[in-house]
């Protein structure tokens, strides 16, 4: 039997970190798995800090990033070139992560070309396609063309059953994976106060929600002389403009460049609480025992909620300062929130996800 060619087609850093650890486990299998890499290069820079921590080097380079592209474009150049990779590769599964425009174009590009698709991190679901817009769309339309269903929890598989799928495996999310491969590094420009982390880059809180999360931020440094804020600076400029104009004087505010993934990973284990819109944070916080206040309306990552690390703030200055404040104030508060607890997996799920896929291919083996 010849091994089955498996094609990975991912674009941003958040999708890299959660496929890279099922690459590496589909690669100690060549006799089963000829594994090829597709990356269709929106976030270049930060990409290739992901794939070089992991050892990854891509087979193809589709360079789609463009200035000022909108999703349309991103959707429509995915769905092109993708399906050139198909016809010259001839994959027997297509692996997509996530909820991203190119996962959704590079699954429907597959699914046209009538090859399997894969999805891992599927049936996810906030119940509103507004928020996160347009990953909630996505994601719905990634699980109409997908064979295999990789759930993360028990939750998201109830949901896509309940949506007509059937081979649903829960697996266990493959960001715990990622996270218990990656060793802290030193962070020098820390000092011993107290660390607040800070993401956020939303689209649906670009303008006025950013602007009142960076109030927020302002405000609580303020309040505590004991605290340093840590904001890893997203690139687009919705974030950049709005960020650096209300915090760039701001005294114990470290506004850094986007970082690697080891040194994003150092931050979180050394903070005290993180504020975040980040889904990934969500997933990766709680295996750390740390608190994170969600600068969101709604997730689709309920398991963290339930299990006591999340909290969900909104992005209303007064509430962010008062649900970060209380925290802050109350170190048993704090501490009671932020406990180990895995409620996305024990980092095996990568095995999992090889496991059925190779079951797939020897079933099918021609």
């Amino acid at each position: 039997m010849r091994p089955a060619t498996i094609l990975f087609v991912f674009g941003t850093r958040p999708e890299a970190i959660k496929l890279a650890p099922v690459i590496e486990e589909l690669r100690r299998d060549p006799a089963s798995f000829d594994v090829r890499v597709c990356v269709t290069g929106q976030h270049r820079e930060m990409l290739a800090q992901v794939l070089d921590l992991f050892g990854i080097t891509p087979d193809i380079d589709l360079g789609l990033m463009q200035p000022d592209q909108n999703l349309t474009d991103v959707a429509a150049a995915v769905l092109i070139q993708v399906r050139r990779v198909i016809d010259e590769t001839s994959p027997r599964v297509v692996v997509v992560q996530g909820d991203t425009t190119s996962a959704m174009a590079a699954g429907l590009a597959a699914f046209y070309a009538r090859v399997d698709v894969a999805h891992v991190e599927a049936g996810l679901r906030s119940g509103d396609v507004q928020a996160p817009w347009p990953e909630e769309v996505n994601r719905r339309l990634l699980s109409v063309v997908t064979r295999f269903h990789f759930a993360p929890t028990g939750d998201a598989r109830q949901h896509l059953l309940r949506e007509g799928a059937s081979e649903v495996f829960v697996t266990g999310n493959t960001v715990i994976d990622a996270l218990l491969r990656v060793r802290e590094v030193e962070l020098p420009f820390l000092s011993n106060r107290r660390l607040v982390l800070v993401t956020g880059h939303r689209r649906e809180n670009f303008g006025a929600g950013l602007e009142s999360i960076c109030q927020a931020l302002a405000d609580l440094v303020r309040m505590f002389d004991d605290i340093e804020i840590v904001y890893p600076v997203h690139l687009n400029p919705n974030v950049q403009q709005p960020v650096r104009a209300i915090l760039g004087d701001s005294e114990r505010v470290h506004l850094i460049e986007p970082v690697d993934y080891a040194t994003f990973v150092t931050l979180m284990k050394r903070s005290t609480l993180i504020l975040s819109d980040s889904g990934g944070v969500q997933e990766e916080a709680p295996s750390l025992g740390k608190a994170v206040l969600v600068m969101r309306d709604t997730t689709e990552r309920p398991e963290a909620v339930r299990a006591g690390n999340v909290r969900l703030v909104g992005t209303s200055r007064e509430r962010i300062v008062s649900e970060a404040g209380a925290l802050l104030c109350d170190p048993a508060k704090l501490a009671e929130m932020a406990q180990v607890r895995h409620p996305f997996g024990d980092g095996n799920a990568s095995k999992r996800i090889a496991d059925v896929l190779r079951a797939a291919v020897v079933s099918s083996a021609p």
